[in-house]
């Protein structure tokens, strides 16, 4: 039987049908031009989504991933084109999101001559990938591109970047057909599960009088939250959550107890330093969730679930450190924890949010100034949505109320920049987000900040047609830098007061639909006519000016420490 012959491009976009991609984000150029010539001929296997720069297509890429539970791919060209994806890979990285980006490159006997658009892209995204390869040679493509998906979305997932050089591109050679990678030698995506670290932690869970969960993305990214609520329900505990563990488990859950962190709610940071056992689930103890490491939770025997070895110990050191994927060691540890009512437990966290209500919820969810604020528009979409909506933000003061007070009933319905904190994100984030969850509602909760970085992507909405809800929380400043310079820096507002165009004005002009709400009257009606409208909408809300988020842990402080004003 004759061999079939590809050239690399067509080889490339075979890949790319063989792992079931339906979805690539992309910016063409002129290293890159030969893989967009063979997409002219795929137009029918792979949708293409044309976006305005590189970084709005990789942010997409995050979105798609993480709304989809699938690989996210990403196409640029080389030199600006695959510089412009640094922030978006460094981005994927931190928070564990799959990605493929394929950056064109220039013809191989000029590399390292300084050709027009050349530039050492796999030196300079080596630190923020989980793998990089250089392809000169169209033989290499098939093995490459499927060794790729499989470090891409195995083990604990992150962001690759293959980099192919125009002859690659050009050349024709012989087809071997598309195999599926399913193994790399030194690589354990998933490490053995230790029977010793599972008994004593299910000793330690048995014998504690107040023992606290924390989980994390972990959680969603192994698929889980069938084992996580199953392990909770059982053991009684109340479980509290990061930012990217968010939606692993139903907001109104009667054991779900809150964020923990410097804005998280005041109970699960006040009882960290207080409960005698931590289960840390999936997550990474950052700072900005431990506050200061030497006064958190040293009274408590931590154990530590993690499929990646190298996080447990790493920040806070772990009595027991269960390594493995948590859809397989959540069952193991369910099976051997005995049933056990741990009400009066609860009872301590509903005290301090009965607190936390009166002092800082009830306030910004029912304000009485004449002051609209973030957390009373993310209330009306929550009663609309009824906690069935995907929300996407950005980062700054907005992300931190939508966190603290979106409903979510589904995993995968909170997409953020957590460990980069990546303004800009949310816009583009939102548009991939769509793409990958098209049955659901997706609303992009974006600052007056942020959504100036990238709104570029207005362009790529008007061209495809996606229905994303964007609302625009404006309070005129960049909101959380003000807040530190008010709380720390004896309100010095050093250039933080951003000026905005008119949004509605800027949608239309991309025939966006859109609406300003600058009185509490029209919030609801105006909300509701956002979520309703067949199309894209953009509403911005005009919220107070000098509003702060609270409760917070100041940096420096322990979690303990926690501000309720």
């Amino acid at each position: 039987m004759e061999q079939k012959q590809l050239t690399g491009s067509q080889a490339v976009l075979e890949a790319c049908i063989a792992e079931g991609v339906d979805t690539i984000f992309g910016y063409p150029g002129g290293a890159i031009m030969p893989i967009y010539d063979a997409l002219y001929d795929y137009k029918e296997k792979l949708n293409h989504v044309l976006v305005r720069h590189e970084q709005g297509g990789i942010h997409a890429g995050q979105g798609y991933a993480r709304s989809s539970g699938k690989v996210g791919v990403v196409f640029a060209t080389s030199g600006p084109g695959a510089t412009n994806l640094v922030t978006g890979l460094a981005d994927a990285m931190i928070d564990s999101t799959p990605l493929v980006c394929i950056t064109g490159q220039v013809f191989a006997h000029l590399l390292g001559t300084d050709a027009f658009q050349e530039t050492d892209v796999i030196n300079i995204t080596m630190p923020v990938t989980k793998w990089n390869y250089q392809i000169t040679d169209a033989e290499e493509i098939p093995a490459v591109l499927a060794k790729a998906f499989y470090l891409a979305r195995s083990g604990r997932p992150g962001p690759v970047l293959i980099d192919i050089s125009k002859n690659a591109q050009f050349q024709l050679f012989d087809y071997p057909g598309y195999t599926p990678c399913n193994h790399v030698r030194s690589y354990r995506p998933k490490p053995v599960i230790r029977k010793e670290y599972i008994d004593e932690a299910v000793a330690l869970i048995n014998n504690a009088k107040k023992p606290l969960v924390v989980f994390g993305q972990g959680v969603i990214l192994g698929k889980a939250e069938k084992e996580f609520k199953k392990f909770i329900e059982k053991s009684g505990m109340p479980a509290a959550w990061t930012i990217l563990g968010l939606s692993a488990l139903p907001t109104d859950h009667p054991q779900n107890v809150g964020m923990v962190g410097m804005h998280g709610n005041y109970g699960p940071n006040v009882l960290t330093n207080d409960c005698d056992v931590l289960i840390a689930i999936g997550m990474r103890f950052d700072d900005r969730v431990t506050g200061r490491l030497d006064k958190y939770a040293k009274q408590a025997k931590i154990i530590h679930l993690d499929i990646d070895p190298s996080e447990i110990d790493k920040n806070v050191k772990a009595d027991v450190g269960v390594w493995g994927d948590c859809k397989e060691t959540l069952p193991l540890l369910t099976l051997g924890i005995e049933q056990k009512d741990r009400s009066e437990w609860l009872a301590v966290f509903a005290q301090y949010a009965k607190e936390e209500y009166e002092q800082c919820i009830q306030p910004e969810m029912y304000p009485t100034s004449n002051e609209m604020t973030m957390a009373e528009a993310i209330r009306v979409a929550n009663e609309i949505t009824e906690g069935n909506a995907i929300m996407v933000t950005d980062v700054g003061q907005h992300q931190m109320v939508t966190c603290r007070y979106a409903k979510f009933n589904q995993t995968r319905s909170n997409v953020t920049s957590g460990g980069l904190g990546t303004m800009g994100f949310g816009l583009p984030a939102a548009i991939g987000a769509k793409f990958g969850a098209q049955d659901r509602t997706v609303i992009a909760v974006i600052g007056d900040g942020g959504f100036q970085m990238t709104l570029q992507e207005l362009g790529t909405i008007m061209q495809t047609g996606v229905d994303v809800k964007i609302m625009i929380l404006n309070n005129q400043f960049l909101g959380m830098v003000r807040q530190w310079q008010d709380l720390f820096m004896d309100k010095r507002y050093s250039f933080v007061d951003i000026q905005s165009p008119d949004y509605v004005m800027l949608a239309k002009s991309y025939g966006i639909a859109g609406a300003k709400v600058e009185h509490r009257k029209d919030l609801e009606s105006a909300v509701k006519t956002m979520l309703e409208y067949k199309g894209s909408y953009l509403l911005e809300v005009m919220v107070g000016k000098e509003n702060n988020v609270f409760p917070m842990v100041p940096q420096g402080c322990s979690v303990s420490e926690i501000r309720l004003k």
